[in-house]
């Protein structure tokens, strides 16, 4: 488990018993090490776009409040 997640103390927690329970193995890097990259991919699309290249268009909607519970 890496990046942002990673570095939710709760969610660590929550996987160490679920895993014990399962007799299975969960792995955390340092928290230092567990960053958010969402600036870089943030940062790698605008070069991208400031240098003329774009994707064809996915047909992907946004939903900012959609509901995590039942997916």
């Amino acid at each position: 488990v890496a990046g942002g997640v990673g570095a939710n103390k709760a969610l660590r927690a929550a996987l160490r018993v679920w895993i014990e329970g399962i007799s299975g193995e969960v792995y955390f890097p340092a928290l230092e090490y567990c960053t958010d990259n969402g600036a870089m991919v943030a940062y790698a699309g605008c070069l991208r776009m400031s240098a003329g290249e774009r994707d064809k268009e996915v047909g992907v909607q946004v939903k900012p409040r959609w509901a995590l519970a039942g997916h």
